[in-house]
C-alpha cells in the first residue's frame, strides 16, 4: 500500500516514521524541506516538493498540520492533496482543527470521488513517539474500517466517533477535559508543597486512588521540579480552546471553568511561557 504523511512536526515525525517502518511505501511533505530529508535519512521513505506529488498514486494520505488555514494550504489549490490524490483515495486528517474545516474539505473531496476523515489524536509528542496514540475519528463507517489497521502502527485505539466533524468534535471534549485536570493537579501540588508534604510520596499515593490520572502519573513529579518540555505547547494549546469556546458558544454549552485555565495559559505566554508545554500551569504559584 502506498500512503502520503503531510506535515512533519512533533507530531506528524514519527508517525510517519512508524507507517514507514512497518513497511508501508511513505511519501513525506513538509514546508521546510529540510525536515523532509532529515526523515528520509532517518526512515528511508521517499520525500516530495508538494502535496499533491507526494499524494500522487496514494490509496491513504495522512495530514498533520497547525490549524484551519494551514490545512486549507495543504489540501486545496493546483498543488494540494487533493489535486494529487486519485479517485476513491482517503484523506485522513489528523490536524486539531474546527469542525466546520472538516465537513467543508469532507464536502470538496465528495465531489471528486474522494473520501475524508477527520481523525484528531491525542497523546502528546511521547504517544506519537511510541506509536500508542489515541485517534477520535468522524467519517463513514466503511472508509474507517479500511483505514484503521493502517493508523493501527501509531495508536493503541481508534474510535470511529459519528459522522464528518465528530472527530474533531470529540478531541474538543479532551482539551476541556485535561486542562481542567492540569489545573487541578497544580492547585494540589501547590497546596501539598505549603503544606510541606513530600510530593514524591504523595503522587504515588493519591495516584492509586480516585485523584488519579494520566497527568498526575506522567507529569506530577515533572511539575514539581518545574520541567516543562514534553512537546505540547501552550501556544497549541490555546489554539485548540478557542476551536472549543467557538462551537460552546453555537451549542450554548458552558466552558466557564475552561475560559479561566485559558486565562491562565495566557499569563504563561505573557511571562515568556509560549513553548511551555501545559503542565506549566503549576508556574503560576512561583511568582
Amino acid at each position: 500500500m502506498k500512503v502520503a504523511f503531510i506535515g512533519l512536526g512533533v507530531m506528524g515525525y514519527p508517525m510517519a516514521g512508524h507507517l514507514q517502518k512497518a513497511g508501508y511505501d511513505v511519501c513525506v511533505y513538509n514546508r521546510t524541506t529540510e525536515k523532509a530529508k532529515k526523515w528520509q535519512a532517518e526512515f528511508s521513505g521517499a520525500f516530495a516538493q508538494t502535496p499533491a506529488e507526494a499524494a500522487n498514486d496514494c490509496d491513504i494520505v495522512f495530514c498533520c498540520v497547525g490549524n484551519d488555514d494551514d490545512l486549507k494550504q495543504v489540501v486545496l489549490g493546483e498543488q494540494g492533496i487533493l489535486a494529487g490524490m486519485p479517485s476513491g483515495s482517503i484523506l485522513v486528517d489528523h490536524t486539531t482543527a474546527s469542525a466546520e474545516i472538516a465537513v467543508e474539505l469532507a464536502a470538496i473531496a465528495e465531489k471528486n470521488g474522494q473520501y475524508f476523515l477527520d481523525a484528531p489524536v491525542s497523546g502528546g509528542q511521547a504517544g506519537a513517539e511510541n506509536g500508542i496514540l489515541t485517534v477520535m475519528v468522524g467519517g463513514d463507517e466503511a472508509v474507517f474500517a479500511k483505514v484503521e489497521p493502517v493508523m493501527a502502527t501509531f495508536a493503541r485505539f481508534s474510535q470511529l466517533m459519528g459522522p464528518v466533524g465528530s472527530g474533531q468534535l470529540a478531541k474538543m471534549v479532551n482539551q476541556i477535559c485535561f486542562v481542567n485536570t492540569v489545573q487541578g493537579l497544580a492547585e494540589g501540588l501547590n497546596f501539598a508543597k505549603k503544606a510541606g508534604l513530600d510530593t514524591d510520596k504523595l503522587l504515588d499515593t493519591i495516584g492509586k486512588g480516585a485523584a488519579g490520572s494520566w497527568q498526575m502519573d506522567n507529569r506530577g513529579k515533572t511539575m514539581c521540579a518545574n520541567e516543562f518540555d514534553f512537546g505540547f505547547a501552550v501556544d497549541w494549546v490555546r489554539k485548540d480552546l478557542a476551536i472549543a469556546f467557538n462551537e460552546a458558544e453555537k451549542l450554548g454549552a458552558d466552558l466557564t471553568a475552561t475560559k479561566q485555565i485559558d486565562g491562565y495559559y495566557q499569563e504563561i505566554q505573557e511571562a515568556g511561557g509560549n513553548r511551555w508545554d501545559t503542565s506549566s500551569l503549576i508556574s503560576r504559584f512561583k511568582k
